[in-house]
Protein backbone atom coordinates (compact mmCIF):
# COMPACT_ATOMS: atom_id res chain seq x y z
CA UNK A 1 0.00 0.00 0.00
CA UNK A 2 2.53 2.68 1.08
CA UNK A 3 4.87 2.33 -2.36
CA UNK A 4 1.33 2.08 -4.37
CA UNK A 5 1.18 6.04 -2.89
CA UNK A 6 4.03 7.15 -3.86
CA UNK A 7 3.83 7.54 -7.76
CA UNK A 8 4.95 10.59 -10.13
CA UNK A 9 1.94 12.86 -8.88
CA UNK A 10 3.25 12.38 -5.20
CA UNK A 11 6.99 12.01 -5.40
CA UNK A 12 9.04 15.26 -6.27
CA UNK A 13 12.87 15.94 -6.66
CA UNK A 14 14.16 19.43 -6.10
CA UNK A 15 17.80 20.65 -5.66
CA UNK A 16 16.31 22.48 -2.49
CA UNK A 17 18.74 25.06 -1.87
CA UNK A 18 15.84 27.61 -1.28
CA UNK A 19 14.15 25.98 1.06
CA UNK A 20 14.43 25.86 5.37
CA UNK A 21 12.45 23.05 6.98
CA UNK A 22 9.11 24.43 7.18
CA UNK A 23 9.41 24.61 3.41
CA UNK A 24 10.58 21.16 2.88
CA UNK A 25 7.22 20.10 4.67
CA UNK A 26 5.33 22.29 2.60
CA UNK A 27 6.45 21.57 -0.85
CA UNK A 28 6.90 17.64 -0.14
CA UNK A 29 2.69 17.94 1.50
CA UNK A 30 1.77 19.92 -1.92
CA UNK A 31 0.64 16.53 -3.57
CA UNK A 32 -1.33 15.81 -0.71
CA UNK A 33 -3.26 18.87 -0.38
CA UNK A 34 -3.32 19.21 -4.11
CA UNK A 35 -5.26 16.32 -4.47
CA UNK A 36 -7.71 16.70 -1.42
CA UNK A 37 -5.89 14.17 0.95
CA UNK A 38 -5.35 16.63 3.37
CA UNK A 39 -5.67 20.37 4.18
CA UNK A 40 -3.49 23.25 4.66
CA UNK A 41 -4.45 23.35 8.50
CA UNK A 42 -2.96 19.82 8.74
CA UNK A 43 0.44 20.67 6.57
CA UNK A 44 0.68 23.70 9.29
CA UNK A 45 -0.34 21.29 11.84
CA UNK A 46 2.79 19.31 11.26
CA UNK A 47 5.27 22.13 11.24
CA UNK A 48 3.60 23.36 14.77
CA UNK A 49 4.35 19.98 16.22
CA UNK A 50 8.22 20.32 15.23
CA UNK A 51 8.25 23.88 16.35
CA UNK A 52 7.28 22.40 19.73
CA UNK A 53 8.71 18.98 19.87
CA UNK A 54 11.45 20.01 17.79
CA UNK A 55 13.11 16.85 15.14
CA UNK A 56 11.66 13.87 16.17
CA UNK A 57 10.25 13.59 12.66
CA UNK A 58 13.89 13.01 11.68
CA UNK A 59 13.72 8.73 11.58
CA UNK A 60 16.61 7.83 10.16
CA UNK A 61 20.09 9.60 8.91
CA UNK A 62 19.06 12.06 5.84
CA UNK A 63 15.32 11.00 6.31
CA UNK A 64 12.22 12.80 7.88
CA UNK A 65 8.67 11.26 8.47
CA UNK A 66 6.52 14.43 9.14
CA UNK A 67 3.21 13.98 10.00
CA UNK A 68 0.36 15.00 12.94
CA UNK A 69 -2.68 14.01 14.54
CA UNK A 70 -5.28 12.69 12.58
CA UNK A 71 -7.70 15.81 11.80
CA UNK A 72 -10.99 16.77 10.07
CA UNK A 73 -8.87 17.88 7.35
CA UNK A 74 -7.53 14.30 6.41
CA UNK A 75 -9.80 12.58 3.74
CA UNK A 76 -7.80 9.94 3.33
CA UNK A 77 -4.10 7.94 4.16
CA UNK A 78 -1.58 9.86 2.28
CA UNK A 79 2.33 9.65 1.67
CA UNK A 80 4.46 11.64 -0.48
CA UNK A 81 8.17 12.24 -0.72
CA UNK A 82 10.18 15.25 -1.72
CA UNK A 83 13.74 13.99 -2.49
CA UNK A 84 16.18 17.30 -1.75
CA UNK A 85 19.20 16.96 -3.38
CA UNK A 86 20.80 19.75 -0.79
CA UNK A 87 20.54 18.80 2.65
CA UNK A 88 18.13 21.07 4.59
CA UNK A 89 18.41 21.21 8.14
CA UNK A 90 15.23 19.77 10.41
CA UNK A 91 15.81 22.36 13.26
CA UNK A 92 19.27 22.55 13.48
CA UNK A 93 22.21 21.14 11.41
CA UNK A 94 22.72 18.40 13.84
CA UNK A 95 19.37 16.93 11.43
CA UNK A 96 20.37 17.17 7.93
CA UNK A 97 17.37 15.95 6.00
CA UNK A 98 17.24 14.88 2.27
CA UNK A 99 14.29 12.61 2.29
CA UNK A 100 10.86 14.29 3.17
CA UNK A 101 7.97 11.53 3.55
CA UNK A 102 4.54 13.49 4.67
CA UNK A 103 1.94 10.56 5.72
CA UNK A 104 -1.64 11.68 6.63
CA UNK A 105 -3.71 9.42 9.05
CA UNK A 106 -7.46 9.46 9.36
CA UNK A 107 -7.48 7.50 12.70
CA UNK A 108 -4.44 6.03 14.64
CA UNK A 109 -4.63 2.45 12.77
CA UNK A 110 -5.26 2.74 9.29
CA UNK A 111 -1.96 4.01 8.92
CA UNK A 112 -0.12 1.33 9.86
CA UNK A 113 0.38 -0.95 7.23
CA UNK A 114 1.75 2.19 5.23
CA UNK A 115 4.55 3.10 8.11
CA UNK A 116 5.23 -1.14 8.20
CA UNK A 117 6.02 -1.09 4.29
CA UNK A 118 8.26 2.58 4.30
CA UNK A 119 10.27 1.03 6.97
CA UNK A 120 10.59 -2.54 5.57
CA UNK A 121 12.39 -0.15 2.43
CA UNK A 122 14.27 2.23 4.40
CA UNK A 123 15.87 -0.57 6.36
CA UNK A 124 17.37 -1.55 3.06
CA UNK A 125 20.38 0.44 2.98
CA UNK A 126 20.71 -0.35 -0.66
CA UNK A 127 17.48 0.97 -1.57
CA UNK A 128 17.79 4.26 0.60
CA UNK A 129 21.02 4.91 -0.75
CA UNK A 130 19.12 4.73 -4.05
CA UNK A 131 16.75 7.25 -2.87
CA UNK A 132 19.17 8.98 -1.58
CA UNK A 133 21.67 9.08 -5.18
CA UNK A 134 18.46 9.46 -7.29
CA UNK A 135 18.07 12.80 -9.30
CA UNK A 136 14.70 12.31 -10.78
CA UNK A 137 11.41 10.67 -9.94
CA UNK A 138 11.47 7.72 -12.23
CA UNK A 139 15.01 7.48 -10.59
CA UNK A 140 12.89 7.05 -7.12
CA UNK A 141 10.06 5.14 -8.49
CA UNK A 142 12.77 2.31 -9.78
CA UNK A 143 14.45 2.28 -6.16
CA UNK A 144 10.44 1.42 -5.02
CA UNK A 145 9.97 -0.97 -7.43
CA UNK A 146 12.55 -3.57 -6.51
Amino acid sequence: MALELLNADTVQVLEGDNLNWQGAIRRAAKPLVENGTVGEDYVQSMIDVVQDKGPYINIGPNIALAHSRPSDSVKKVGLALLKTNCSIDLVSEEHPIKLWFVLSAVDSNSHLKVIQELSQVLMDKERTNGLLASTSVDQILDVLKD
